[in-house]
């Protein structure tokens, strides 16, 4: 019962929760900084639209990370308004700055005038390709502009956590290590299957061994683009014991021929699973390596150390 003071002894008092405080406090939303340079994702291979539905989703993405991202799309190969070339991209995204900075002075707005790049250029691109790379470095260099491009994507570990899902998608891969069921047809040898020589497929082997880690199975990384390199490694996996391999390829998506993939998963003779493509992933660590450039801390993606 109550009194005029309150609660009858005994009974709970219901007391309004204090606002969290020190290490374990909500942190604050963050948003881009005003002025900040544009996220130019740079788009490799052949412009089609179902490349610009890839990219426009990862830019998505990013942009639901970091509310207020200033963010564009370049093709290396593009040559019209439905899929820009990157030199264009960067030209404009500077023009475009300095054109914001104008109308605030105009508006009478006390902000202070753009310094630093202004666009932050990240390749599409889960390891290196030293061919394609190279090209986008002389975008940069041709747009004229003050540009900061950042590393691919991979290795990292929400990467091998990507390929786990494709293959698991394909059913090639148990969902879950946990689960005590077996899928009849689950791999017990990946073939990793990149492209850029050499360099990549070394960059693709430490995204491999954690995917190895994830699947209790093989893995190996060959390049597609090396004639013999995914033949070669799929008789290693068959040597060492491997009776059912599958191909998971180590691409987002544009930047190879489909049909190179097809080729090499009929050669070795083995099923594959879908590139990369929009996973979430990829747009946070898109989102990631710009933020990173700028020095501005959105939140850190799951599976990546804390900075």
């Amino acid at each position: 019962m109550s009194t005029p003071t309150g609660p009858a002894s005994g009974l709970p008092v219901r007391m309004p929760r204090p606002r969290q405080s020190g290490r374990h406090r909500r942190p604050e939303p963050v948003v881009a900084p005003e002025g900040a340079a544009a996220l130019v994702l740079a788009v490799p291979g052949t412009p089609s639209s179902a490349t610009r539905s890839l990219a426009e989703e990862v830019i998505s993405i990013a942009r639901s990370e970091l509310p207020g991202l200033h963010a564009r799309i370049g093709y290396l190969d593009g040559d019209d308004d439905e899929h820009p070339a990157l030199v264009s991209v960067l030209t404009h995204a500077a023009a475009e700055r300095t054109a914001r900075y104008e109308q605030a002075v105009a508006a009478g707005r006390d902000v202070s005038a753009p310094e630093g790049p202004s666009a932050v250029v990240v390749p599409l691109l889960a390891g290196p390709d030293s061919a394609i790379v190279r090209r986008i470095r002389q975008a940069v260099m041709d747009s004229g502009t003050q540009v900061e491009l950042t590393d691919v994507l991979g290795p990292h570990p929400l990467l091998a956590e990507a390929l786990h899902v494709r293959l698991s998608e394909a059913g090639l891969a148990r969902a879950d290590r946990a689960r005590l069921f077996t899928v009849a047809t689950a791999a017990d040898g990946i073939v990793l299957a990149t492209v850029g020589g050499e360099e990549a497929v070394q960059a693709a082997g430490i995204t491999g061994m954690l995917l190895a880690a994830r699947l209790a199975v093989p893995v190996m990384a060959a390049a597609l683009d090396v004639d013999g390199s995914v033949t070669a490694i799929a008789e290693q996996l068959r040597g060492a014991g491997a009776a059912q391999l599958a191909l998971a390829p180590y691409l987002v998506g544009p930047e190879i021929d489909a049909s190179l993939l097809e080729a090499a998963a009929k050669e070795v003779g083995c099923a594959t699973a879908e590139p990369l493509g929009a996973y979430p992933a990829i747009g946070k660590l898109v989102l990631s390596l710009y933020a990173t450039a700028l020095g501005i801390t959105p939140a850190t993606p799951q599976g990546a150390p804390a900075h």
